[in-house]
């Protein structure tokens, strides 16, 4: 089978009404006798999303340090002690990992630098160890030989390098203390180290967040990673940390046009594959924005509004200190900038590592209620409104729901900003 083609499957339906799903499909995605399973309804389908029981993926926070001060950064907007994850919390993070089953993804990144601690290396090679899918995001910086080396001998399956410009200025002009060229020539040496083979590993990515200041350059960013043979572009949008970074977003008319409203009673225009060039670009740009909603070679584009992919794809995240989270962005305290108001955006912990294993805080029965929520998504379309006081806060809004956090205000659940 060709690496991340799609295959067909078939379900059956018995004689006693009930939908028989193929085993290995079965067991991929959770769906275990007594698992609860929330459908979508389409025009021409009924898709069954994940069960809010199966745990897939693992964020480690190894440390909230850096060697950087990028503009784009939480921590420009909190008030959160630095630290970095003790020898004896991630044991029990690994301890803990080995009761899973299956074992999930496990993903080493947050808000600081993960090779900025001096064990994530020998922390990724030991999970790897499971037989799990590893994968690590760096700014480069720190790719030193030695380090290059025993990512490669680790078995790391993709290495995520952050890349927010394709010339030495505007680069920098991001990630205040970094040298592009040295971070290219630091990814072009370990590529050298990968073994030989149709798909040695680790697989590069390249994570680019996109404002004014450095959209023109998302061209040369990706041709950049072509040379790199880079196999994945993860593309995102900023979240404005700072009242100055307001000025850099890019999504201010998106977050209200219809264009990405997907509902029954709007006009929609249905468009097929078609060449993007000079003279199409005029018209296609016309239909985007005509007021209507916008289906583009089948797929509408309001598919992704109300969504959280942290729960949807069944993650959670661990913070430097063990605790843990639904996502990343809620593993920290910070403030940000929505709709030109500045918002508080309080953690949310669900437990910590010192005191319950994975397993038990994966279960617990509010944490599962929690990831229910989300995938009702019942809050306020405080990112399309922002018409009142009540979007300053991750605490309440006003269709009365008063358990925090909620989630209307998060521009991760509409597709506007992704991880890696």
């Amino acid at each position: 089978m060709i690496p991340g083609k799609q295959t067909t499957a078939w379900a059956e339906v018995d004689a006693q009404g009930r939908l028989i799903v193929p085993p290995e499909l079965a067991e991929r995605y959770g769906l275990k006798p007594g698992a609860k399973i929330r459908m979508d309804e389409g025009d021409n389908f009924v898709r069954l999303h994940r069960p809010v029981t199966q745990l897939t993926k693992i964020y480690i926070e190894p440390t909230v340090s850096c060697n950087l001060d990028c503009i784009t950064c939480f921590r420009n907007a909190w008030e959160q002690p630095l630290g970095r994850m003790s020898d004896e919390t991630f044991e029990r993070i690994f301890q803990s990992l080995q009761q899973l089953d299956p074992l999930p993804a496990v993903y080493f990144g947050g808000i600081g630098e993960p090779l900025f601690h001096p064990k994530t290396v020998e922390w990724v090679a030991r999970v790897k160890q499971l037989g799990v899918k590893v994968e690590l995001i760096t700014n480069g910086t720190t790719l030193t030989e030695k380090i290059s080396r025993k990512l490669v001998e680790s078995g790391l399956d993709i290495l995520w390098v952050s890349l927010d410009g394709a010339s030495p200025e505007t680069y920098a002009d991001v990630r205040l203390g970094a040298e592009l060229p040295a971070i290219l020539a630091n990814l072009r040496r370990l590529i050298r180290m990968r073994p030989a083979g149709h798909y040695p590993k680790p697989e590069i990515g390249i994570a680019f967040v996109a404002m004014k200041r450095n959209i023109a350059d998302l061209p040369q960013v990706i041709k950049i990673g072509r040379s790199l043979r880079a196999q994945h572009f993860s593309i995102s949008n900023l979240q404005p940390a700072t009242e100055e970074m307001q000025n850099e977003a890019l999504y201010y008319r998106v977050t209200n046009n219809i264009a990405y409203m997907q509902a029954p009673h709007l006009p929609r225009i249905s468009l097929p594959k078609m060449d993007f060039d000079a003279t199409t670009r005029e018209a296609l740009m016309a239909a985007f924005n005509s007021g209507c909603n916008v289906s583009y070679a089948g797929n509408n584009w309001g598919g992704a509004n109300d969504t959280c992919n942290f729960v949807e794809s069944g993650t959670m995240s661990i913070a430097w200190t063990g605790e843990v989270s639904p996502c990343w962005p809620l593993m920290h305290t910070h403030y940000t900038y929505l709709h030109g108001r500045r918002r508080f955006v309080k953690k949310h912990i669900i437990g910590s590592v010192h005191e319950r294993s994975l397993l038990e805080l994966w279960l617990d029965p509010a944490y599962v209620a929690y990831r229910e929520r989300l995938h009702n998504f019942a809050f306020a379309p405080c990112t399309f409104c922002g018409g009142c006081d009540l979007i300053e806060t991750n605490e309440e809004d006003c269709l009365g729901n008063t358990i925090a956090p909620v989630c209307g205000g998060c521009l991760w659940a509409q597709g506007i900003i992704q991880c890696p």
